[in-house]
């Protein structure tokens, strides 16, 4: 049976070698490296991974080919969705005329696996954190919200239905945000984000279930770089 796995900022850098990640602790050395072995070890053809957000640090469309290219050739659907840090996401239709075989962008859309869809937006930082500032953060956290409904309200009723954001729906105190608020009528099974990075934040990330739906932080170095299995068909 097919199976869905999450794993989100995966930082990938092939045509960006200043940007290797261990500058950030010895935990992300040769991550890329280890990242496709234990996707090779867990994910097989007839499955699919959501990668919710900061997959490349190119800052062009060109310079992203090489990591959209590596995970090309790992095993596996993939569904990518835009993070903060993915400024080569130039616009969605170029995007998608780049990327390899059975790995699909998504925005303001949905996307359909067997008896799941999938719906999603980046997202942005809430009101209820600590870092949001009201005249910078308040019209970018409005328009996530509008690309969400635009998402949500392409599911189709007799599905299981995903969601996934790239940062997450929880302040760092746990208080939930309008974007919780949004999938109340959609009877979603699970949400997963990521953004995150750091033990503390690590620690304060919400996982566990709210109203219903599960929520699952999917941050790459917080999983050891091994795709979180989220749903077995």
């Amino acid at each position: 049976m097919p199976r869905i796995y999450a794993i989100a900022d995966l930082h990938l850098s092939h045509s960006v070698p200043d940007k290797a990640m261990d500058v950030f602790g010895a935990h992300w050395a040769n991550h890329a490296e280890r990242l496709a072995a234990s996707w090779r070890d867990t994910v097989r053809e007839e499955d699919l991974v959501l990668i919710p957000g900061d997959i490349s640090w190119a800052m062009y469309l060109g310079d992203a080919l090489a990591d959209l290219a590596f995970l090309g050739d790992l095993p596996g659907q993939k569904l990518l969705l835009r993070g903060n840090h993915d400024f080569w996401w130039s616009g969605v239709t170029k995007v998608r005329s780049v990327l390899p075989p059975g790995m699909y962008a998504l925005q303001n859309d949905t996307f359909r696996f067997h008896s799941v869809e999938i719906a999603g937006t980046r997202g942005w930082t809430i009101p209820q954190s600590a870092g949001f500032r009201e005249s910078e953060d308040r019209r970018l956290f409005e328009r996530e919200r509008q690309r969400l409904n635009l998402s949500l309200n392409r599911l189709s009723p007799d599905t299981v239905h995903l969601v996934m954001l790239h940062y997450p729906p929880f302040s760092e105190t746990g208080k939930p945000s309008a974007f919780i608020e949004q999938l109340a009528p959609y009877n979603v099974r699970t949400v997963v984000y990521g953004h995150l990075h750091g033990a503390k934040a690590h620690a304060a990330a919400f996982t566990g279930r709210y109203n219903g739906t599960e929520y699952r932080f999917v941050a790459a170095d917080a999983l050891r770089f091994v795709p979180a299995l989220i749903l077995e068909l």
